[in-house]
């Protein structure tokens, strides 16, 4: 048996090992436990003996036969320290190698999620700069068209304009600071929607179904939604009349823009990216309704 032993592997398999050891001996049974798991071989009849193998003055593993009366164990224990050794060493490095693997792939995985956060943030200032800075810039831009064709004194259109393009000049900051609107955050989607379409003629707001506060992720997608909806309106149907509604809903928010515009053949959502972007991370849905001739009519809701 110690010739077979001897052409073992530096660190050999614990089955193969308890095989060979069982029948060199004749015995019914012989088991390897080492690094917390036990190798046996054959059925084990009678009853089982038990040695503690040890190598370089600590104890490697436990040798056990059985008939007990099978053999000289503290001469195979003796035997048997260095490839015991060898095999616990293998399976310790073995762990360690698979912690390290996951240890990693926690690493990657929290890079990857830091990743996505950032692009989340990133895509999420993209659109409160488009929904909320642009509908300044597009009223403002609106304020220098019909200067040109006002009777107004021009220092009166020019201390319009300034004022304007102070407010437009605040929402980036504000927008880029990560800053909702002061009026939303204390008073409300109602009276934040009310101040901004206050300088527009042709934009109807109707907020009477509000009845109560919801949480500030809801109310600042709808408030941003209905802004982008509005300025798409402005672009593409300049002059036509805008009706802006928001009640409370299933529960949720619900809002419904429409405009008596030209209108345009009828078409997924896909005409609105951004907005559809914005509700589709609170679990919102969007509709998207118009036909030549009819303008159109946009219809959201957000949950709570």
């Amino acid at each position: 048996m110690s010739e077979q032993l001897g052409h073992l592997e530096c660190a050999p398999d614990p089955h193969v090992l308890a095989t060979v050891i069982g029948q060199a001996l004749g015995a019914t049974g012989c088991a390897v436990s080492v690094a917390g798991t036990c190798h046996q071989w054959g059925d084990g009849r009678g009853q089982w003996t038990t040695c503690t193998v040890g190598y370089g003055g600590r104890p490697q593993g436990l040798l056990s036969v059985a008939p007990e009366q099978v053999g000289p164990l503290p001469k195979l224990a003796a035997v048997l320290g260095a490839p015991l050794a060898a095999i616990r060493l293998a399976a310790q490095a073995d762990q360690l190698r698979r912690d390290g693997d996951l240890a990693t792939r926690e690493l990657v995985d929290d890079r990857w999620q830091a990743t996505v956060e950032m692009e989340r943030e990133r895509r999420g200032l993209e659109r409160d700069l488009h929904d909320g800075a642009q509908h300044h810039l597009v009223a403002l831009r609106m304020e220098v068209a019909l200067a040109e064709h006002a009777n107004t004194p021009p220092e009166g259109r020019v201390v319009k304009l300034l004022s304007k393009l102070d407010g437009a000049g605040k929402v980036l900051v504000d927008t880029a600071a990560g800053i909702l609107p002061t009026t939303l955050v204390s008073a409300g989607l109602a009276a934040a929607l009310g101040a901004e379409f206050a300088g527009h003629e042709r934009v109807v707001l109707d907020a009477s179904g509000l009845r109560y506060r919801h949480p500030p992720l809801v109310e600042s997608t709808v408030y941003f939604a209905c802004l982008e909806v509005v300025n798409n309106a402005h672009k593409h149907a300049p002059g036509a009349a805008i009706s802006v509604q928001v009640r409370d809903g299933r529960p949720g928010l619900e809002f419904v823009v429409s405009d008596n515009g030209p209108g345009f053949p009828d078409g997924p959502n896909a005409a609105l990216p951004n907005l559809s972007a914005r509700l589709a991370i609170v679990g919102g849905t969007l509709a998207l309704h118009s036909a030549p001739g009819q303008g159109a009519r946009v219809t959201g809701y957000v949950p709570r």
